[in-house]
């Protein structure tokens, strides 16, 4: 089951959950990470950016040979709480990455989890967004 969670994490731009497995990948494929930290079913701007930007083709094409993708959701409705275990996981990302508690805020991390560069809010122009990622590529 790792293996398979590793492959759909890596080659088809599924958000994963988990800092590590993102480290890991991202060192065996010499890619970037972006961490987006959202409020799935709160955040109408986290809502629009997934949405409007991570869910577009042009994101996703880029997305597949460049980054690996890492998301800390915060829901607040009682029917889409994560796992306890997961829950954990995101408030450490939080502590580290996002102490402020901005969302949505997407961070570029290179392989050893260094802040490249961050964006608060939603980001309108994919292109313009890919462009800037690309100012880090490996």
């Amino acid at each position: 089951m790792h293996l398979l969670a590793i492959l759909l994490f890596n080659f088809l731009g599924v958000w994963g959950a988990d800092f590590s497995e993102a480290q890991q990948l991202a060192k065996q494929n010499h890619k970037l990470i972006l961490l987006n930290f959202s409020g799935s079913d709160w955040c109408g701007p986290c809502i629009k950016l997934k949405k409007d930007v991570f869910e577009s083709a042009e994101f996703q094409s880029f997305a597949e040979s460049n980054l690996v993708l890492l998301r800390a959701d915060f829901p607040r409705l009682k029917k889409n709480q994560l796992a306890k275990d997961q829950q954990s996981k995101n408030d450490l990302l939080a502590e580290k990455y996002n102490s402020s508690g901005k969302f949505p805020l997407t961070v570029l991390l290179n392989e050893q989890g260094k802040v490249l560069k961050e964006w608060d809010g939603y980001q309108p122009s994919i292109s313009k967004f890919i462009f800037e990622i690309k100012q880090f590529r490996l």
